[in-house]
């Protein structure tokens, strides 16, 4: 049984920072892919970021605007999102994805957190 934990989600004014973790824990051989989406009430689920287990990043530009980054601890099996200079428009519940191999298993398979909240609010 695979599961991603996030935390580090919370309440912040304009301008503020938080920093995001997610960490996969089970039964896994390889983690090909971490990253973030979000989710704001009455919208789609969108990409905020991803990295592969070889570093590569990948940044949806028109929500990060070089406020996020994207960091991979891949001897914890762990993701992190630093945002800075944050918006009430970052307003959303932030979760982690994993394309995740898992022992015993020749196939990757899609996982997800259950998501930590971000509210932005003055």
């Amino acid at each position: 049984q695979v599961q991603l934990v996030e935390s580090g989600g919370g309440s912040v004014q304009p301008g503020g920072s938080l920093r995001l973790s997610c960490v996969a824990s089970g039964s896994i051989s390889r983690i090909y892919i971490m990253g973030w989406y979000r989710q704001a009430p009455g919208k789609q689920r969108e990409l905020v970021a991803t990295v592969t287990d070889g570093g590569r990043s990948n940044y949806a530009d028109s929500i990060v605007k070089g406020r996020f980054t994207i960091a991979r601890d891949n001897a914890k099996k762990a993701v992190y999102l630093e945002m800075n200079n944050l918006d009430p428009e970052d307003t959303a519940a932030y979760l982690c994805h994993a394309l995740i191999s898992s022992v015993g298993e020749g196939t990757w398979s899609d996982y997800w957190g259950q998501g930590t909240q971000v509210t932005v609010s003055s």
